[in-house]
């Protein structure tokens, strides 16, 4: 395994669902079989123009983070990770259900609950906490790039002990679908996901009730499912 591959523990829709259809489209990029998938023929803005649009997010593929990227700690193996992913199943508590809706969240697009859902943030609490064993130090480019960036006394304080800042209060579930959305073309684009959202998911209930296992085998490699857990409720073991 390369030296520079990360992980990270996601909530990825099925692979045959509307959502992921829906969100792998919206992308241009299938992150279970690793395909460039071909943009629709409608979009808000020109090819080129959604291209640019969705092409950092495109490298992570349509998810939700609940485990931030790490690399993995010299000290595990890729294996008792996947296998630490199996023996998760046993301690989740609830199977949480969102209503969705589109939003922006600092300029890019996403789909996010309709209403606050602290089961959500118990299971995120979850992973970030007990996969933590798994992750390697960051390093001190790493840190340096994510102070740069702008963070909070209480951001900076989770990136130094879980390797990411945005966790507990500073976490928001989203599942995203474009990067920073030019200011003039805001409306235009979310009046597009929104009415494309609406004729492939009907905005339906969304129900995370899964995890997956995505491997990224380089820094210009996109994110790869390589494996993925069924969550069980409490009263189903």
């Amino acid at each position: 395994m390369a030296g520079d591959a990360r992980y990270a523990i996601y909530f990825v829709p099925a692979a045959q669902s509307r959502l992921y259809r829906f969100g792998y489209s919206t992308l241009g990029y299938d992150c279970y079989t690793g395909a460039i998938v071909r943009l629709a023929d409608d979009l808000a803005l020109s090819k080129g123009e959604w291209d640019r649009l969705t092409r950092e997010p495109r490298r992570y593929g349509f998810h939700a983070t609940l485990k931030a990227p790490f690399h993995l700690s010299h000290a595990c193996t890729e294996a008792q990770l996947i296998s630490a992913l199996s023996s998760f199943v046993g301690l989740s508590s609830s199977i949480p259900t969102i209503t969705p809706a589109i939003r922006t969240l600092s300029g890019f697009a996403a789909v996010v609950p309709l209403h606050h859902e602290p089961a959500i943030d118990a299971l995120a609490m979850k992973c970030t906490t007990l996969f933590d064993a798994f992750r390697a130090p960051m390093s001190a480019q790493e840190r340096a790039k994510r102070v740069a960036s702008g963070l909070n006394q209480s951001q900076i304080e989770n990136l130094e002990r879980w390797g990411y800042p945005f966790l507990f209060s500073d976490f928001r579930f989203h599942m995203t679908l474009t990067g920073k959305i030019p200011t003039g073309r805001i409306d235009a684009v979310l009046a597009w996901l929104e009415e494309r959202f609406h004729r492939s998911c009907a905005h339906e209930p969304i129900t995370i009730d899964r995890l997956a296992l995505l491997r990224q085998d380089g820094a210009d490699a996109s994110f790869r499912v390589i494996a993925q857990v069924l969550l069980k409720p409490a009263n189903d073991r």
